[in-house]
C-alpha cells in the first residue's frame, strides 16, 4: 500500500516462515535458560526435577503456547483487541498480560545495561573482577585468581571475592537499602541509553525490521552458546559439576516448592499468558502450520535449557576443584550467576579476555531478542487498539520513542545507588510466577469453556489442515487451569517476603508497594469483567450472552461455511416445499 497522508497503513506479515520462527524463539529462550533452569535443577533434587518440569511442560507450557499463537494467528489481532473478538468478557486478560510486559520492559534492560558494562571491560589488558588492586576494593577482598593461593573456609568466610566486589562496589554501588537511593550511577545510565537505542532501532519500522534482526539475534547465542559449552566440558573438574548438576534427588518431589518453581520457569521460559506470542502470531498468514511450529518450537525451548545447564554446571564444578569448597557454594542464580560467578569463572581460564567477550556477547543479545519482543508485543497491541490515530505514516515511530523515553525515565531509579533493590522489587512482585499463573487460569478457562475448545480445534485444523492431539481438549477445558489454579494458591501459601542478599529485610512500604504492582495485573481480570457487565445495557442474561459470543466478522472456517450451506440449503428447500404446498391448494 502506497504511503499517502492520512492513511491507513496496513499491518503486514512476516517476510517468510524462517523470521517468525527466528522471533519466537529469540523471545522464548532467553537468560532464564541459562542462569535459572539450571540453578533449579541442582537447587531442586538434579535430574529429578525434571518430572515436575515436564508434568508443567505437557499440561500448562505447550498447550498454552499452542493456545496463543493460534489465537494470534486466527485474529490478526494483538494481545488486548485478539480477546475483544474472541470473547470480549475476558479482555481483561489482554489489558493484564501487557502490564506485566510492561513491567518487564522497564526492568529487564537493565540486565543487557551491565552485561554491557562488562563487555566493555573485557577488553581490559587485566579483567577489573580479577585482581584486589583496584580503587573499589576493600581489606577484606581476596583474589580467588591467584595460582598460589590455599583457601580454607575461614577465609572464604571473612572475605569478599574480588568478582564481588566489582559488582557491588563498581557496577551497582551499592547503598545500604532501599531507603537510600544515593546518586545515579552515569557509567550504568549510559550503558542503558545505548541499549534503549539498540532495542528501538531493532523493531522501529515493525515487522519488517524485527524480521531482518532476529537472523542474526536469534542464532548468534547458539553459537556462543556451543563455544562456552565445549571450552566448560574440556575444563578440570567439569564432570563434577555435571554430575552434581543431574544427580536426582527423589525425595525433593515432596516439596511443593519444587512443583511452584517448576511451574514459574515453564510459563516464564516459554513467555505464555501475557500475549507476546500472540503478537509474533498475528503477522503469520492464514494457512501457517502454528500447530507444528508450536510443538519444535517449545521442543527448542526445553532443550536449550537443559544443555545450557551443562555449559553453566561444568564451569561451576571447575571452580569448585580450582577453590577447593563445594560446588553449592559457588552455584548461583540470577544476575548472581551471570555477573559474579561465571566471570570468576571465566578470569580463572587462560584467555580470560576471549572467553568473558563471548559470555557478555550471548547475555546481550539473549536478553536482546526477549527485550525488543516485549517491546513489539506492547507496542503492536496498543497500535491494534486505536488503529485509526496510530496507523498513519510516521506514528508508529513516534510512539514507540514515545514508549522508550516512558520506560526510560522510569528506570532512573534503578541506576542509582540503591536501584538493585527496586529491580528485586520488580523481579519479584511485579512479573512474579503467581501473576502468569493467574492469567493462565482465566486464559484456559475462557478459550477452552465459554469460546470452546472444540470451536478451537476447528480452527487449528482449518489453519494447518491437521487436528491437533485431542490431549489439548483436555488441558485447555480441564488440566491446564486446575494445575495452575493449584500452584496459584499452593504460591500464596507458600509466599516468603523479598529479602536481598539473605540478610536485607525491606521496609513495610516496599512490601506493599511490591504487593501493589502484583496485584495491579490481576484485579485487572475480574476487574474489566464487572466492568463491562455494569456497562452493558439489557438483563443480566443478555449481557453475558453479548460478553461470551465473539465477534461475528471472525473469518469463517471450512466446517462453518459448509453448515451454514446446509442451513441455508435446508432452508430453500423448506420454502420451497412451502410454496408448492400453497400452490397444490
Amino acid at each position: 500500500m502506497d504511503r499517502i497522508e492520512g492513511q491507513i497503513e496496513e499491518r503486514g506479515y512476516w517476510g517468510s516462515k524462517a523470521e517468525f520462527l527466528l522471533a519466537v524463539a529469540g523471545n522464548v529462550v532467553g537468560l532464564g535458560n541459562v542462569w535459572r533452569f539450571p540453578y533449579l535443577c541442582y537447587k531442586y533434587g538434579g535430574g529429578a526435577f525434571l518430572i515436575p518440569y515436564l508434568v508443567f511442560v505437557f499440561t500448562c507450557g505447550v498447550p498454552l503456547f499452542l493456545l496463543e499463537t493460534a489465537m494470534g494467528q486466527y485474529t490478526q489481532e494483538g494481545g488486548i483487541t485478539c480477546w475483544h473478538r474472541l470473547c470480549p468478557l475476558a479482555e481483561g486478560i489482554g489489558y493484564a498480560g501487557q502490564l506485566i510486559l510492561l513491567y518487564s520492559c522497564m526492568y529487564y534492560i537493565i540486565i543487557l545495561a551491565w552485561a554491557l558494562f562488562y563487555l566493555v571491560f573485557s577488553f581490559s589488558s587485566q579483567l577489573p573482577w580479577a585482581s584486589c588492586d583496584n580503587t573499589w576494593n576493600t581489606d577484606d577482598c581476596i583474589n580467588l585468581v591467584a595460582n598460589n593461593l590455599t583457601l580454607n573456609r575461614t577465609m572464604l568466610i571473612n572475605s569478599t571475592p574480588a568478582a564481588t566486589e566489582f559488582w557491588e562496589r563498581r557496577v551497582l554501588s551499592l547503598s545500604g537499602g532501599i531507603e537510600e537511593i544515593g546518586k545515579i550511577n552515569w557509567e550504568i545510565l549510559l550503558c542503558l541509553v545505548a541499549m534503549w537505542i539498540i532495542c528501538y532501532f531493532c523493531i522501529w519500522k515493525g515487522v519488517k525490521s524485527t524480521g531482518k534482526v532476529v537472523y542474526f539475534t536469534a542464532t548468534f547465542p547458539y553459537v556462543m552458546l556451543l563455544v562456552l559449552l565445549i571450552r566448560g566440558l574440556t575444563l578440570p573438574g567439569a564432570l563434577q559439576g555435571v554430575v552434581f548438576y543431574l544427580y536426582p534427588e527423589p525425595a525433593r518431589l515432596s516439596d511443593p516448592q519444587v512443583w511452584l518453581e517448576a511451574g514459574a520457569q515453564i510459563l516464564f521460559s516459554y513467555s505464555v499468558s501475557v500475549g507476546a506470542l500472540t503478537v509474533l502470531a498475528s503477522y503469520n498468514k492464514y494457512n501457517n502450520n502454528c500447530y507444528r511450529d508450536s510443538l519444535w518450537l517449545c521442543l527448542l525451548n526445553s532443550c536449550t535449557s537443559f544443555v545450557a545447564g551443562f555449559a553453566v554446571f561444568s564451569v561451576l564444578g571447575f571452580m569448585s576443584q580450582e577453590q577447593g569448597v563445594p560446588i553449592a557454594e559457588v552455584a548461583e542464580s540470577g544476575p548472581g550467576l551471570a555477573f559474579i560467578a561465571y566471570p570468576q569463572a571465566v578470569a580463572m581460564m587462560p584467555l580470560p579476555q576471549f572467553w568473558a567477550v563471548c559470555f557478555f556477547i550471548m547475555i546481550i543479545l539473549l536478553g536482546l531478542d526477549t527485550q525488543f519482543v516485549a517491546m513489539e508485543a506492547v507496542t503492536t497491541s496498543v497500535m491494534d487498539l486505536f488503529p485509526m490515530i496510530l496507523r498513519r505514516p510516521g506514528r508508529r515511530e513516534c510512539f514507540l520513542l514515545l514508549f522508550c523515553l516512558t520506560c526510560f525515565l522510569g528506570q532512573f531509579i534503578m541506576v542509582t545507588e540503591g536501584g538493585m533493590y527496586v529491580f528485586q522489587l520488580f523481579d519479584y512482585y511485579a512479573c512474579n510466577g503467581a501473576c502468569v499463573l493467574f492469567l493462565s487460569v482465566f486464559e484456559s478457562l475462557a478459550m477452552g469453556w465459554i469460546f470452546g475448545a472444540e470451536r478451537m480445534f476447528d480452527i487449528i485444523e482449518d489453519m494447518t489442515k491437521s487436528r491437533p492431539n485431542y490431549m489439548f481438549m483436555l488441558c485447555w477445558k480441564y488440566l491446564t487451569p486446575l494445575v495452575s489454579l493449584v500452584s496459584f494458591v499452593c504460591s500464596l501459601v507458600e509466599y516468603t517476603p523479598l529479602t536481598f542478599n539473605r540478610w536485607y529485610v525491606y521496609p513495610d512500604w516496599a512490601y506493599a508497594l511490591g504487593w501493589l504492582l502484583a496485584l495491579s495485573s490481576i484485579v485487572l481480570v475480574p476487574g474489566w469483567a464487572l466492568g463491562q457487565m455494569f456497562a452493558r445495557k439489557g438483563s443480566l442474561k443478555q449481557r453475558w450472552h453479548h460478553l461470551c459470543s465473539p465477534d461475528k466478522e471472525l473469518p469463517l472456517t471450512c466446517k462453518q461455511t459448509a453448515e451454514m450451506k446446509e442451513s441455508a440449503e435446508m432452508e430453500d428447500l423448506v420454502q420451497t416445499d412451502r410454496d408448492e404446498h400453497e400452490n397444490g391448494r
